[in-house]
């Protein structure tokens, strides 16, 4: 089986993208197994995420990388273009919390998400853990607290750039990174929490949402800035609850939302679905 390729794109609106990508995979003998295109009235750029494989022998990927360098000038464009079976390199962050974790490793492990595990890096020790697998993969305990926080968020950046870590994925973990490693992060990390933000701040959201009579719950996977929970959001989802349900109640129904919400992100990510759009994403799902 042939090797396929995922092309994205960005740029400035205007007729004739399309066309001009279309016939430069055309020329270059290559087929389109899936294109997906916005345009976006509000910042008037343009969006585009293409699968595409070789059609002839002679298709040579090279030569089409340096087609797509001409349409880049033309076009005021940035884009980039990877093989569909490249594994990227994924970081696991995690606190006690590890639903989100044990999902992950299955869902990794089953071959769903596909994508390489570069490290889990926990505040809790190893053995927090003892019911995962972890076999083959790094473990790092770096606790943080209130004089130690700078120090273990230049060891965890120290780890990334070690280990070529591409996307950072913070599975419930429980610590607010720095506005600089927010910055060297942008784009490529990934977090998780309830969707009760801005209210319910705090200890026991659902909890607190039960107090008030929330009928309905939900989690938010978004990409992480400077603004905490208020990064461009990648995917939601909700549920549906009722008078009937306890706090516990709200606690695993939330959990189970988080899990499916987080995994659909990281997935999405990875398959190069999602593009940024200022504040916003676009999101070419499955």
């Amino acid at each position: 089986m042939s090797e396929h390729y995922l092309l994205t794109l960005a740029c400035p609106n205007r007729p004739g993208i399309v066309a001009a990508v279309s016939t430069r995979l055309f020329e270059g003998g290559f087929n389109i197994g899936e294109a997906n295109q916005f345009d976006s009235v509000e910042t008037d750029r343009f969006y585009m995420r293409v699968a595409f494989d070789a059609a002839k022998p002679d298709a040579s990927i090279d030569k089409f990388r340096d087609a797509m360098k001409d349409l880049a000038a033309k076009f005021d464009m940035k884009y980039d273009i990877v093989a569909g079976s490249a594994r990227p390199k994924v970081m696991l962050l995690v606190s006690k919390f590890d639903h989100c974790l044990a999902d992950i490793l299955y869902r990794w492990r089953i071959g769903e998400l596909r994508m390489e595990i570069s490290g889990v890096v926990a505040n809790h020790p190893r053995e927090t853990y003892t019911h995962h697998d972890f076999a083959g993969i790094p473990f790092h305990h770096l606790p943080v607290n209130r004089d130690n926080k700078a120090a273990q968020e230049a060891e965890l950046w120290r780890l990334v750039q070690s280990s070529g870590t591409d996307l950072v994925v913070l599975a419930r973990y429980m610590q607010v990174l720095s506005n600089d490693l927010a910055a060297k992060l942008a784009g490529r990390c990934i977090n998780i929490h309830h969707s009760f933000l801005p209210g319910f701040k705090g200890a026991k959201p659902y909890h607190q949402a039960h107090a008030r009579g929330v009928k309905l719950i939900g989690a938010t996977a978004h990409y992480v800035t400077a603004d905490l929970d208020e990064g461009p959001i990648i995917e939601q989802d909700v549920e549906r609850i009722s008078h009937r349900d306890t706090p516990d109640d709200l606690v695993r129904k939330g959990r189970d939302i988080e899990r499916r919400v987080l995994s659909r992100a990281i997935a999405w990510h990875i398959d190069r679905r999602v593009l940024m759009d200022g504040a916003k994403t676009v999101v070419f799902g499955n």
